[in-house]
């Protein structure tokens, strides 16, 4: 028997996605007309499965590519859209805006490569971050026992929960991809002797995106 659902929709294209820059709090414009044509594909599938299962609660972050991808979603399903800023990405500090390509250099690679330390001025640590957002999950966990929940979700979002959940030590989830507007769901199972546990569902599933060509 199914207990609780997660499901993670990442958000569509974003402008700061296609032009390869930092899209932190100050510097994110929203998503690309791209990636609002991903959302809507992947709120037509989730809206076939509300039909029969419905979710209980949408939430975004606070970033305007969370926010928009989020609408598409809560829209589609006619359910009020959350507002967390508890689910908000990484800190990216002085990175903020530059073109990722630069932060990697000067970092010598990603937030992940270094884990430990900050990739910018007055940034997180890659292991920071996970440890911040694991913890936001857990709490939604425990006060959502019982319920679907469906959330708009960074890329670094869905890391944490597989951290969290495959009980990884920080930094391994780095190795798993995460698509535009990719769905991954973790159920949590409970069998007769009432033994439970959470189990992953799907990961990075974009078969909605590929049969339209948006992927």
């Amino acid at each position: 028997m199914i207990v609780t659902e997660l499901t993670f929709a990442r958000h569509g294209q974003a402008q700061c996605n296609a032009d390869g820059v930092v899209g932190g709090p100050r510097t994110c414009t929203g998503l690309t007309n791209l990636g609002h044509e991903q959302m809507k594909l992947t709120a037509a599938r989730l809206a076939a499965e509300h039909d029969v299962t419905p979710f209980t609660h949408v939430y975004a972050g606070p970033r305007l590519r969370l926010r928009e991808s989020g609408r598409v979603l809560a829209d589609a399903l006619d359910l009020p859209l959350i507002i967390s800023d508890l689910l908000d990405g990484p800190v990216h500090g002085d990175a903020d805006g530059k073109r990722w390509h630069e932060v990697k250099t000067t970092f010598r690679g990603g937030p992940h490569a270094h884990p430990d330390r900050p990739w910018a001025l007055g940034s997180d640590t890659w292991n920071g971050y996970l440890k911040r957002a694991s913890t936001v999950l857990a709490d939604l966990i425990r006060s959502h026992h019982g319920a679907r929940v469906l959330f708009a979700a960074h890329g670094e979002t869905v890391l944490a929960a597989h951290t969290l959940l495959l009980n990884l030590r920080p930094g391994l989830a780095a190795g798993f991809t995460v698509d535009h507007a990719s769905i991954t769901r973790w159920q949590l199972h409970s069998n007769r002797f009432d033994d439970k546990r959470w189990m992953l569902d799907r990961h990075n599933d974009t078969a909605h995106l590929t049969m339209a060509g948006t992927r």
